[in-house]
């Protein structure tokens, strides 16, 4: 998608650098808005949550656009965007799980913590194979799948619909960078002997 709107990220990211904001200032500020957005979630108010945090997926996508404008990209700013989206994506399970539960709906407030799981284990197996020096992207649910399956059913307050998907298929996800992992693994030891 970062290819498809380049031009209109550019000039965005471009008019945003002109007026001074850093891009590790616009990954915090994406931060704080999905904690606010997971605010209005924990409250039952799923239209605007998920609005904001539809917008924040801006903040998400300029901040690496503003980096490579200003020839600032880094592995740091890397580093502290991942992990800002981790926190994004956990406040924002974490406010579901909370509606949830006060709605005594059990069931879909487990589905909501599986999902958070399988979300964070996505990320987490790409990061452990980089720092064993292999590098996966496989899986059908990687962060922005999980955000186009995420905001809709958010905004059209099905987010059970949204929940179950993602526990599924992030999970799926998760498990397809292993056994990836685990090929790249066995085809370099081969290959050795």
């Amino acid at each position: 998608m970062r290819v498809v709107f380049k031009g209109v990220l550019d000039a965005a990211g471009g008019f945003l650098n002109r007026l001074g904001l850093m891009p590790n200032t616009m990954t915090l500020l994406g931060l704080v808005g999905n904690i606010i957005g997971a605010f209005f979630l924990a409250r039952g108010q799923l239209t605007i949550g998920g609005l904001i945090i539809l917008a924040m997926g801006a903040f998400d996508t300029l901040d690496g656009t503003m980096a490579r404008l200003r020839g600032m990209s880094s592995e740091y700013g890397a580093f502290v965007d991942s992990v800002s989206d981790r926190y994004s994506e956990l406040a924002i399970y974490g406010g579901l799980i909370y509606y949830y539960l006060t709605q005594s709906d059990w069931l879909t407030a487990m589905v909501t913590f599986a999902a958070a799981s399988g979300s964070v284990l996505v990320s987490y197996v790409r990061a452990r194979a980089a720092s064993v020096g292999m590098d996966t992207k496989v899986g059908i649910l990687s962060r922005f799948e999980r955000y186009l399956v995420l905001v809709p059913s958010l905004v059209f307050r099905i987010p059970w619909v949204g929940m179950w998907i993602i526990a599924i298929f992030a999970n799926v996800t998760a498990v397809q960078r292993i056994l990836d992992v685990r090929r790249q693994w066995t085809v370099k030891h081969v290959n050795k002997s």
